[in-house]
This record gives structure tokens, sequence and C-alpha cells, in this order.
């Protein structure tokens, strides 16, 4: 089916391009978003006569998304799931998880405009592309975890693993310097403070 685009669509065409595009994309997609019309002669001319003013509209909320854009990309936002040992997600964040994110941050987009290659499953750092409008995209870290430390320690750029080994051999270093401060009492001493003996007094006596 042919179409003339009313808007810049990736890897389609600009504005007022005729493109060809399968005829389910077309009914399914393009015509009831309108995105395009079928390029019959009575549209070709409806498009023409409205063109400056679809041209004008457009580049107005181009210069809407590109100001929100400067403020939104690079941001990050945090999602906290449920995860294997291997880092596997029990599920998985959709669109509409991320949009939520986004919104809650103070940018309000919707699920349409979160563009995902994959389905994420993983825990860690994933850039996701922000479709603020046909001509505007903008990029967003979104850091998901099993937990806000676990958050933290991934926005720096450290491995969980690597954290948590770290925390345990300093608990074991601070067992180990436990054993060692207490190596040097001495025992009798021990017991005679057990025994409800005043130690100092009986060095004083000792001494005299």
């Amino acid at each position: 089916m042919e179409v003339v685009l009313l808007e810049r669509i990736e890897k389609l065409g600009q504005m007022g391009d005729v493109v060809s595009v399968k005829n389910g994309y077309a009914r399914n997609y393009l015509l009831p978003q309108k995105k395009a019309l079928r390029a019959s002669k009575e549209n070709l001319s409806v498009f023409e006569a409205q063109r400056a003013q679809l041209e004008a509209d457009n580049l107005k909320r181009r210069e809407e998304a590109e100001k929100v854009g400067e403020k939104l990309n690079g941001e990050a936002v945090v999602l906290i799931r449920a995860a294997s040992e291997s880092q596997q997600l029990y599920g998985s964040v959709s669109t509409q998880d991320i949009a939520k994110a986004v919104t809650e941050a103070g940018f309000t987009v919707t699920r349409k405009q979160i563009e995902l290659d994959m389905v994420l499953k993983t825990l860690g750092l994933h850039d996701i592309k922000v479709r603020l409008h046909p001509e505007v995209a903008v990029s967003v870290t979104v850091n998901i975890a099993r937990s806000e430390e676990e958050a933290e320690i991934q926005a720096r750029g450290e491995s969980v693993e690597e954290a948590a080994e770290a925390k345990l051999d300093g608990r074991d270093e601070a067992v180990v310097n436990v054993f060692e401060s207490t190596a040097d009492v001495d025992v009798e001493e021990l017991e005679q403070v057990a025994a409800g003996v005043d130690v100092d007094a009986e060095e004083t006596k000792d001494d005299a």
C-alpha cells in the first residue's frame, strides 16, 4: 500500500514522503495512529493544502521535545526487582515499568515512547532510548537491582559480587583483630574479674 507520511518515521521517510508499506503495517499502525494517509489523489491534495500548518505544528512539538530532552538525556532511574544469584530476573522489565519510573522522576512519558531492542531480564545498567518526538530521541539509564544498596554500587560502576566479597573480607578481618586484641589478656586476671576480685586493688596491695 502507498501512503503519504504525516510525520517523520524512522527508517521509512520524512513528512510528505510517499512510501510503499505492507498493508498490515498501514492498517494496524500508520493509518489509525494518524501518522500517514492513503496516497490517493484526493488525500495528496488535502495534505498539500495543510502542509504548511502541519510543518509548523511539527516544528513546535519538536522544539518542546528538544527542551525536555536536554534535561532527560542521561537521566538514571532505579527499578528494584527480585533476581537469582545468576542475576536473572524473576520476570522482566516492561516499557510500562520504565515509563512509570521516568514519569516519577519528573518527566511525563508513555510506554509507547520507550524503545526496547530486547527484553530486560538481567540486573545491571541498561541504556534505553526514549522517543520524545519523531525527530528527537534521548537515552536514559535503567538501573535494575535487588536493593537500593546494590543500585548505588552499580551506579558507581562497581561489581555487586566484588563489593559483597569485600564486605565479607572486612568482617573476617574484624573478627581476626578481635581475637588478636584478646590474645595478650592475662588469663589469671580474667578469672579474678569473673570471681569479683578488684584487680586494681590487688595490684596496689602487691606493690605495697
